[in-house]
């Protein structure tokens, strides 16, 4: 069993920035974030491996959103940059022993999410 907690979410003005934490309580395979807007699915975001440099990101937030991890805190950020209010949702970190990194299906443990909203 994984526990994940995940913090740094707020609210911020369009074009601000934000980073997100996710402090795990063992290590998986891959680590996922995905968020969910009201009314619509949870999606997926970015992901990272454990190890290597391998990192994977949604179109909608390539190169404006950056996924990295401290190994020796078992903890994975989020960096979001220039945000905007289609990026306003509850960000949920996930943990998976699949390399699939997209498909939540794949993601068997999950951090109880934290709100991100961006005003325009």
């Amino acid at each position: 069993q994984v526990q994940l907690v995940e913090s740094g979410g707020g609210l911020v003005q369009a074009g601000g920035s934000l980073r997100l934490s996710c402090a795990a309580s063992g290590r998986t395979l891959t680590m996922g974030w995905f968020r969910q807007a009201p009314g619509k699915e949870r999606e997926f975001v970015a992901a990272i491996r454990w190890s290597g440099d391998n990192t994977n990101y949604a179109l909608s937030v390539k190169g404006r959103f950056t996924i990295s991890r401290d190994n020796a805190k078992n903890t994975v950020y989020l960096q979001m940059n220039s945000l905007k209010p289609e990026d306003t949702a509850v960000y949920y970190c996930a943990a998976s022993w699949n390399s699939a990194y997209d498909q939540k299906q794949r993601y068997p443990y999950w951090g109880q999410g934290t709100q991100v909203t961006v005003s325009s």
